[in-house]
């Protein structure tokens, strides 16, 4: 895998990076990402197109007081909206707090439609709410296509109880899900944009076996001891485009899991939280496979992580053609980090052979400083080693200003190029080609 070399920024003027266009690696993605044009079913002139509805969600009975309970509001205007022929907007107006309980808001919808968030939509703060539903739901997009969700406004999960409960800060507690704030199962042709999420139980914003989605202009804020507060998390999805966003939270900045591919992350801020992840995969002995992932442009801070690929023991599959590229870290622990090893369990996990293939990962133009001595960590399966990792253009220094920074490798195998510290610790190519060639049979390195 090949990549242009960019001219180098200095730390202190990456903040501007942020503010300009896509860079030229986006051109990749524009065709995929850019919805698609309506097609005219017959060979008459087109009419002019009829003037978008509003629908008002205080015109289907919400109060908009934060006390009152607008969750049936909310369900006529979407079906009201759904079933519309024509191009529908509902409107959540700015001096509006209204009270959502859990909700399905499925599709197909016969027309393109627009949820304007302009107020606050809020979650019920007592969990006990969720008795006999899906605790893993609270607004929940499924089955649509061609919705946009804008506004300026905010969506705030009331999470605090949630997190009170969760058995990563009491053991005792049995460990449950708890809802995603904003849900969107087997969507396509979306955006969201310009909204504010935050607090959200578990998941901020979750896309499940979704394609073609644009995310922009989204800031996601939770506490750092916020459980599972993952901000964007991307599973089995297509096509996916997160630009000119910051994410706060307790956890991962951006998740990206099982048989997800092509997804575009640029212009992003992140921390606290646990970094930019791909992973976990391969838990439970399952096959799953990332690949197509590129993150350009992205200022990392005060996080446990900077970009990681993490995989589970025990599992299959891939994580293939992985580009992290112009990445300023500050404070952060483990800035590069490839861990075949993870566990996130109370107990050790045992030790299996098999594992998910690692290869054709680039970490281009990575500075700034590690909070922790090992600045890169790259541990793989000494049964599926790590192939085709490159590094180029690295500099990490200590957070404190004293001593230095090191490279740890096991079964890593690629090549560097440019100045690379702390000094790369990857295995040559040739030495993992060697050591898969039977003994007494001819390596092609032989001819």
């Amino acid at each position: 895998m090949t990549y242009s070399c960019n001219i180098l920024v200095p730390r202190f003027l990456l903040l501007i990076v942020f503010s300009l266009a896509l860079t030229a690696n986006a051109d990749s993605f524009e065709s995929l990402l850019q919805l698609p044009r309506r097609q005219s079913r017959s060979t008459r002139p087109r009419l002019r197109p009829r003037s978008e509805r509003l629908l008002h969600v205080g015109d289907y009975g919400a109060k908009g007081n934060g006390f009152n309970d607008d969750t049936q509001a909310f369900a006529e205007a979407w079906k009201r909206a759904c079933s519309s022929k024509v191009k529908t907007r509902i409107l959540v107006p700015q001096n509006y707090t209204s009270l959502v309980r859990p909700i399905d808001l499925s599709g197909p919808c016969k027309a393109r439609l627009t949820l304007q968030i302009s107020g606050r939509i809020i979650a019920p703060e007592d969990p006990d709410v969720w008795e006999g539903l899906n605790p893993r739901k609270w607004l929940y997009f499924h089955g649509v296509s061609r919705l946009t969700v804008e506004g300026g406004g905010t969506v705030n999960g009331m999470g605090q109880e949630w997190w009170r409960r969760s058995c990563k800060h009491n053991h005792s507690n049995p460990c449950h899900g708890a809802p995603t704030a904003l849900t969107f199962h087997n969507c396509k042709n979306m955006r969201i944009e310009n909204l504010n999420v935050m607090d959200s139980q578990q998941m901020h914003i979750a896309l499940t076996s979704c394609r073609r989605v644009t995310i922009s202009g989204v800031k996601v804020i939770a506490p750092a001891t916020s459980p599972n507060t993952d901000g964007i998390h991307i599973s089995a999805s297509r096509g996916i485009l997160v630009d000119n966003t910051t994410v706060s939270t307790g956890d991962d900045c951006v998740s990206i899991v099982r048989n997800s591919s092509q997804i575009y992350i640029s212009n992003i801020i992140c921390g606290p939280g646990h970094g930019i992840s791909i992973g976990s995969i391969g838990k439970s002995k399952s096959w799953e496979e990332v690949k197509d992932v590129t993150v350009d442009t992205a200022f990392i801070s005060d996080t446990t992580n900077g970009v990681r690929i993490k995989t589970w023991q025990g599992g299959s599959g891939l994580v293939s053609n992985v580009l992290f590229k112009n990445i300023n870290m500050n404070n952060v622990s483990h800035p590069i980090i490839i861990d075949q090893y993870y566990c996130d369990s109370r107990k050790p996990c045992s030790n299996q052979t098999s594992a998910v293939t690692i290869e054709k990962i680039s970490y281009v133009q990575v500075r700034g400083t590690s909070a922790s001595k090992q600045a890169i960590k790259i541990s793989c399966s000494d049964t599926s080693p790590c192939r085709n990792i490159h590094l180029e253009d690295i500099d990490l220094e200590p957070s404190n200003d004293d001593g230095f920074t090191e490279s740890f490798c096991f079964e890593a195998y690629g090549s560097s190029s440019g100045e690379v510290y702390p000094p790369p610790c990857l295995s040559d190519e040739t030495s993992v080609l060697e050591q898969s060639v039977p003994s007494g049979t001819s390596s092609v390195l032989d001819l």
